[in-house]
C-alpha cells in the first residue's frame, strides 16, 4: 500500500503543489439477511483502490482509481493537479489549512472475535432461528434480519509526511417484526431500528444482541400494537429512551454543528445549518443539564464514529458541542478550522471509500449521562408518555423544526406505565426542545448507538456515525399521531 502511495506523490510537481494527501483503501464487506423462514440477502465484497487531494493555486483537485499499475498512479496524480487548477480560475479566495503535526503511526481498532471468521452457515442459522420465533408469534405477518462486516484498512499518506495505517472492524445486526391486519402495519424492532446496532467491535456484538431470545418479545409487542389506543394529541411531558435520543441527537444537533453546512460549502441530503457563526458561545442551545460532546476517541467507546486518526491525519479528539446548555463548538476540518479563525481542527473528516472525497462527518455526537435512574425518573413522572425506538423522522433544511415518530409509547400516570399507545409521534424546534430537558438518565442507561447510514454528499457518501445517549425527559412538548388512519 505505500508503493502505490509513494508512486502518487513522486508524480506530483512540488513547486506546484502547495499540499497533497493520498488515501489507500482495502476493505471486505459481508452482508446476510433473512425474510419469513428464506435467505433473503448474501453478498461478499471487497475493494482496493486510492484517492489523492492536491491543493495547488489555493483549490482542491480529487482524483481516484482502482487500476493500481504505474503508468494509473501518474495519470491519476495528474488528474488531480489538473482539476485544482481548473478550480483555481473560479475561486473567490485560497483554502488556507490550519497545521497539523507530522504522524507515523499505526492502529488497529480492538474486537474479541473476527467477524469473518464465523462462517455464512452459523449466521444464516442464528437469523433463521430468530425469524422463526417471531413468526411463531400468531398475527405476524413478515419476520426479517439482518448481519452486516466490514473491515477497512486504510494508509494515509501526505506530502507533510504524515504515515498512518489504520484498520476497522464493524459489525452491525438486527430483526425486525411486522404485522398487517385491518388496512395498518405495525412493526417493532431489536435492538434499534433501521438494521439494528452497529459498532466498532468484533461477531461479540452479535452474540451480546441475543436475537433469538428477543425476537418472541418483539414479535408480540407489534401484534399488542393494533389493539392499543392511538397516542392522544397535546402538549406533554414525554421520556424517550435513549436509541431515540440518539436519533434526535443526530437530526438537531450533529447536523447543524457540521461546519461545511454552516458555511454553505455543502448542503446535499441534510440542507445546511441554522447555527450561524454569531451564535457559537452565545446561543442557550439547552438546559443547563445538556452537555454534547464529539468524541471519536476509543475511550468514549467502540462506536462506528471511532477511530485514532481522521482522514486528514488528525488525531481523534474530544471537542465540546453543547456545554452546561452553551453551544460552543462545531464539526471542523483543517480547512474550516482555518476560515473561523480556530488554530487546529477538531479531526471530523472522512470518506465512505477511496473514491471519494473527505467531508466533514459526524464522530460520535453524544449526550453525556445525567444522575437519575430510569426506574426514578418514570416514576417523578405524573403525567407523561414513555415512547421507544424511532419509526420515521423529518426536519427541516436548516435542522430546525422536526417531527419523529416512534414504534411504540406507554403512557406513564403516577409514576407508572398502564396503556400502551401505538404510532406516537412528536414535534418541536431544536432549541425550544432540548432547552426542555429536566432529566437524563445515568451512566448505567448510557449506551453508544450506532447510525450506519447517515447520507452526505455530491456523490453520495454513506457514513457510519455513533451517539451515545439514555433515556431523557422533555417537558411540554407537541404530541401527535403518526401514520393516522383516515
Amino acid at each position: 500500500m505505500r508503493e502505490y502511495a509513494d508512486t502518487v506523490l513522486n508524480h506530483l510537481d512540488r513547486r506546484e503543489v502547495e499540499y497533497a494527501d493520498v488515501r489507500v483503501i482495502d476493505w471486505r464487506e459481508r452482508n446476510v439477511a433473512t425474510k419469513n423462514g428464506k435467505v433473503g440477502t448474501i453478498s461478499s465484497d471487497e475493494s482496493l483502490g486510492l484517492g489523492v487531494r492536491v491543493l495547488s493555486k489555493g483549490c482542491w483537485g480529487f482524483a481516484a482509481t482502482d487500476d493500481l499499475t504505474k503508468d494509473s498512479l501518474a495519470a491519476v496524480a495528474a488528474k488531480a493537479l489538473a482539476i485544482a487548477r481548473a478550480s483555481a480560475l473560479a475561486k473567490k479566495a485560497d483554502i488556507v489549512l490550519v497545521p497539523e503535526q507530522v504522524v507515523v503511526a499505526t492502529w488497529v481498532s480492538p474486537f474479541q472475535t473476527d467477524p469473518f471468521s464465523v462462517s455464512l452457515e452459523d449466521n444464516l442459522n442464528l437469523l433463521l432461528r430468530a425469524d422463526t420465533e417471531m413468526r411463531a408469534v400468531p398475527g405476524i405477518t413478515l419476520a426479517e434480519g439482518s448481519l452486516h462486516f466490514r473491515r477497512v484498512q486504510q494508509l494515509f499518506v501526505s506530502t507533510e509526511g504524515s504515515a498512518i495505517d489504520q484498520t476497522r472492524v464493524i459489525t452491525g445486526g438486527g430483526i425486525e417484526a411486522y404485522s398487517f391486519s385491518d388496512e395498518e402495519i405495525q412493526k417493532r424492532s431489536y435492538p434499534n431500528s433501521f438494521r439494528g446496532q452497529y459498532a466498532l467491535r468484533g461477531y461479540e456484538l452479535v452474540e451480546e444482541m441475543r436475537l433469538v431470545e428477543n425476537a418472541r418479545r418483539i414479535a408480540e409487542e407489534a401484534v399488542a400494537l393494533h389493539k392499543a389506543p392511538l397516542c392522544p394529541r397535546g402538549t406533554r411531558t414525554i421520556i424517550l429512551d435513549g436509541s431515540q435520543v440518539g436519533l434526535q441527537i443526530h437530526e438537531s444537533i450533529g447536523h447543524p454543528v457540521e461546519l461545511d453546512r454552516v458555511l454553505g460549502t455543502e448542503a446535499n441530503y441534510a440542507g445546511m445549518s441554522f447555527l450561524t457563526l454569531d451564535q457559537l458561545r452565545s446561543l442557550r442551545y439547552g438546559s443547563e443539564i445538556v452537555n454534547v460532546v464529539a468524541d471519536a476517541r476509543l475511550e468514549h467507546g467502540p462506536g462506528l464514529g471511532t477511530f485514532a486518526y481522521d482522514d486528514e491525519g488528525v488525531a481523534a479528539q474530544r471537542a465540546d458541542i453543547i456545554k452546561d446548555g452553551l453551544f460552543t463548538g462545531y464539526l471542523t476540518s483543517r480547512e474550516t478550522a482555518a476560515a473561523i479563525g480556530e488554530g487546529r481542527s477538531n479531526g471530523t473528516m472522512r470518506a465512505d471509500g477511496w473514491s471519494r472525497i473527505p467531508l466533514i462527518r459526524m464522530t460520535n455526537v453524544s449526550l453525556l449521562p445525567g444522575s437519575w435512574k430510569l426506574d426514578d425518573l418514570i416514576a417523578d413522572t405524573d403525567d407523561g408518555i414513555y415512547m421507544e425506538t424511532n419509526r420515521s423522522w423529518s426536519i427541516d433544511d436548516r435542522r430546525y423544526h422536526f417531527q419523529f415518530g416512534c414504534e411504540m409509547g406507554w403512557e406513564i400516570k403516577g409514576g407508572k406505565f398502564t396503556r400502551m399507545f401505538k404510532n406516537p409521534s412528536y414535534s418541536g424546534i431544536t432549541t425550544e426542545f432540548w432547552n426542555s430537558c429536566d432529566a437524563i438518565c445515568n451512566q448505567d442507561h448510557w449506551r453508544l448507538w450506532g447510525t450506519p447510514n447517515c447520507g452526505k454528499g455530491q456523490p453520495s457518501q454513506t457514513m457510519g456515525t455513533g451517539h451515545g445517549a439514555a433515556p431523557s425527559r422533555f417537558r411540554n412538548v407537541s404530541v401527535g399521531v403518526a401514520y393516522a388512519q383516515p
